[in-house]
């Protein structure tokens, strides 16, 4: 019996259940405080009269340590129960978050963003998806996984506007003890955490280190993990840098326009609109995508989400940057967000099974918060270089357009219909 006490022993057959919805509690928060860590780049590069780059490594480390953390957290999720793990990522972030409103020096910040970074791996995708994989039938598997991750979208939305208004009325150093609060309020939902048991068959019945073994030699699975960096790598670089971006490409929002008209005064306020906007209307997308993984090929419909990516980034930075700009881009890119997060891990649920789902796609999210690392420290780095942001721009156009066809040679059978072709 693992850890999480009593458990039914048979999924749910609807959408409609206590632990899909804990989950999106939890995941909502976690995200919404996550999100905002833009917007703290230029007020800490203002007090403390840093460079760009101080503050973009350690949200750098944050994601890198996020990575690292996400294996880590599904593993022990696995073998002593999902809340006992969600608890201990909590507890790393709210430390976190504490500590952080005391640093005075970019190495206080750096070594703080790994506690961070641990955090959001114990309340994230790695853990919360793989209770809500085996929480769900198989006919709704992929779109419950799409519902979770909508509502990490939902706490982008949130957490921005609410950073922003925070920010406007006391330090940021309050701002990070209030966001503290937040996820220890959070943790009221985890008496719901409670995941069934994946039914026996010969891979369930394997060690961890087996399977984990024979994906790594498996080609599909290096597929996948190459394929998801990308994907860090622009929603790192965005969520990090997008704000400040807009302060300096859009300056003063002019009077008369439509976006002046809409209440934006400031390109500060256009900043925290953008994330949101990427919040919002990422939740269509992942609903979409996990409507769609239900029905067809994820493979596919994962390479034409990073060829569209490609086509949106390149078509937003070979025009002039406005605010109208700005929103179109948000809208575009935030449908692309996160859809490919149920698609990643249905498609690792689906090859490689429930058992060791969650730390299988944690393997594979190392990899996306590897490309968030260099996403976020290339932002601040080059920019300090250059001055600008394009050929950080441009390096994720081509990533995008890597994942796009890696994806392509994926092989979605599960593995006992190879007859386990590939062997530790």
């Amino acid at each position: 019996m693992r850890g999480t006490g009593s458990q039914p022993t048979q999924p749910y057959s609807n959408l409609i259940h206590p632990v899909l919805i804990a989950g999106c509690i939890v995941i909502l928060v976690s995200f919404a405080v996550r999100a905002s860590f833009g917007l703290f780049q230029l007020p800490i590069a203002a007090e403390f009269n840093w460079p760009r780059e101080s503050f973009s490594l350690a949200i750098a480390i944050q994601n890198l340590f996020w990575g690292i953390g996400q294996p880590i957290f599904s593993a022990f999720a696995e073998k002593y129960g999902d809340r006992k793990a969600i608890i201990g990522g909590a507890a790393f972030y709210i430390v976190g978050l504490v500590l952080s409103s005391f640093a005075i020096t970019p190495g206080q910040h750096q070594l703080l963003e790994m506690l961070v970074g641990f955090g959001i791996a114990g309340t994230g995708f790695g853990v919360i998806l793989a209770v809500v994989g085996r929480s769900t039938s198989d006919k709704h598997r992929s779109m419950a996984l799409g519902i979770v991750t909508a509502a990490g979208s939902a706490g982008q939305i949130v957490g921005p506007p609410v950073a922003q208004a925070l920010l406007t009325s006391m330090p940021w150093q309050s701002v990070f003890l209030v966001f503290s609060g937040f996820i220890l309020v959070s943790l009221l939902v985890l008496p719901f955490m409670r995941a069934p048991t994946p039914a026996s068959t010969s891979i369930v019945d394997e060690k961890m280190g087996t399977v984990l073994k024979r994906a790594l030699k498996d080609p599909t699975f290096l597929f996948i993990f190459i394929g998801f960096f990308s994907c860090g790598y622009q929603l790192a670089f965005i969520t990090a840098h997008f704000p400040a971006f807009i302060v300096e490409m859009c300056g003063a929002i002019i009077p008369g326009t439509l976006i002046h008209t809409l209440g934006l005064t400031s390109a500060t306020a256009l900043g925290a609109l953008s994330i949101a906007l990427i919040g919002l209307f990422n939740i269509g997308g992942t609903l979409l995508a996990g409507w769609l993984g239900d029905r067809y090929s994820r493979k596919y419909l994962l390479a034409s989400i990073y060829l569209l990516r490609t086509l949106v980034a390149a078509a937003f930075i070979m025009t002039p940057i406005t605010p109208e700009t700005v929103v179109l881009f948000s809208v575009a890119m935030g449908s692309l967000w996160l859809a490919t997060v149920p698609l990643t891990s249905g498609l690792v649920a689906q090859i490689y099974g429930l058992r060791y789902m969650g730390t299988l796609y944690g393997v594979v999210f190392f990899s996306h918060q590897l490309g968030g690392f260099l996403g976020v420290w290339l932002g601040g780095a080059l920019y300090d270089l250059y001055n600008n942001y394009t050929l950080v721009w441009w390096i994720g156009v081509g990533f995008g357009a890597l994942s796009a066809l890696i994806h392509l040679p994926i092989r979605e059978e599960p593995w006992a219909e190879r007859g386990r072709a590939v062997t530790a």
